[in-house]
This record gives structure tokens, C-alpha cells and sequence, in this order.
């Protein structure tokens, strides 16, 4: 049997096996190694049969880092975007700003008044950034009751397709989230940018 061949039967394989249950979405497969041994190939056949997996959106995942079953497109289920992230996050930038128009009317703030900027990478099981949030907020940081969320879809910016693994101007989703006080006023708004083929929306606007 050709080297081809020996890698396209191992992925048929693999995807079989993933479509009968034996790993799940999000759960990391065995070492290059194990699978080598278990199929009596060479460690790069093994390779060559993740990259097409890969490719095929079936596994996700880094070589060096591991590689686990991807979620189906759209599995990714954002059900409150108030909520904790339940996998890891970075914190790429924190700086100060000045309202845009824009920004002062979703803060109920003059233009021009000084603001705080964070900007937060929110990461997939497999070390991936899947979710891209930059938060605005009049100092001090203010607790807040409730908030309001708005969807729409935009170009992402070069530094967001950089995070995200996407090309510049390539269409995200964008959603705007305010947070407000116990009596509605709005205390911090935020832009969470997601990449349409990944996520799948629910809202609910109470904590």
C-alpha cells in the first residue's frame, strides 16, 4: 500500500471512530506515537492523516500542542455573553482612551470623556483563541445588575484576524454588549468579535 494511501485509510479511520463515540468534541486524541503504534505506520504517516483531518475541520488543535476533536461548525454555543469563559483567557492590552461618538452614546458619556480599553483573548480547549473581547469603561470599574447585547456582523480588523486565525476583512460576528447598574445606566460596554463559522447565538438579557 502507498504512503497515500496508508494516511487516507488511517483518517477514514479516525473519523470513524470519532463518529462512534470513542472521543468527543473537545476531547484531545492519542499521541502521534500511540496512533503510530496502534497502526503499525510511521509517526509522519500518522501526521500527514491529523493534517487532513485537520483540513477536513474534523480535528482541531496544534501537532506540537496536541490535537482534539473539533466542534462542529456553529456548535459553539454563546448562552449568555455576560457569563465567565469557561476555558483560558489572556489579556492582550489595557490603555487609555477617549469616547468616539459612538462609544459616548453607548456609555451615556460626553465625546471625548477618558476611558479605560481592555482587550481579552478568549481561548478554545485546544489553546486556540475563539472569541476576541475589547471592553470600554469610565474609571473606576463599576459593578453592574443586568445587561443589553446587540448582534450584527463586520469586517474584522488586522489585529483581530491575526488573534483569530482569519483573514483581514473576513465577516465576524460582532456582538455589543452593554452592561448596566441596578438602575440601567450603563457602566462599561464591550465588542465581542466571533468568527461566523464557529458559534451558534442565544441571548438572555438577566443575570
Amino acid at each position: 500500500m502507498s504512503a497515500d494511501a496508508r494516511y487516507r485509510r488511517i483518517a477514514a479511520d479516525v473519523h470513524a471512530r470519532i463518529q462512534a463515540g470513542e472521543w468527543m468534541p473537545g476531547e484531545a486524541l492519542p499521541s502521534r506515537k500511540l496512533m503510530a503504534d496502534q497502526y503499525g505506520v510511521h509517526e509522519q504517516t500518522v501526521r500527514l492523516a491529523y493534517v487532513l483531518l485537520r483540513q477536513a475541520g474534523i480535528l482541531d488543535g496544534e501537532q506540537r500542542k496536541g490535537v482534539y476533536v473539533a466542534h462542529p461548525p456553529a456548535m459553539r454555543t454563546l448562552t449568555d455573553p455576560d457569563a465567565p469563559w469557561p476555558y483560558g483567557a489572556e489579556l492582550t492590552d489595557t490603555t487609555s482612551c477617549r469616547a468616539t461618538a459612538e462609544l459616548a452614546g453607548r456609555l451615556a458619556v460626553s465625546e471625548g470623556t477618558a476611558l479605560r480599553r481592555e482587550v481579552v483573548e478568549c481561548m478554545d480547549p485546544g489553546g486556540r483563541s475563539a472569541m476576541v473581547v475589547t471592553s470600554w469603561w469610565r474609571a473606576p470599574r463599576r459593578p453592574h445588575a443586568s445587561f443589553v447585547a446587540e448582534v450584527g456582523v463586520r469586517p474584522v480588523t488586522e489585529e483581530e484576524a491575526r488573534s483569530l486565525g482569519l483573514l483581514v476583512d473576513a465577516m465576524a460576528y460582532r456582538l455589543v454588549r452593554t452592561r448596566l447598574d441596578e438602575d440601567g445606566r450603563p457602566v462599561e460596554t464591550a465588542d465581542l468579535v466571533l468568527p461566523m463559522d464557529r458559534w451558534l447565538i442565544r441571548l438572555s438579557g438577566m443575570k
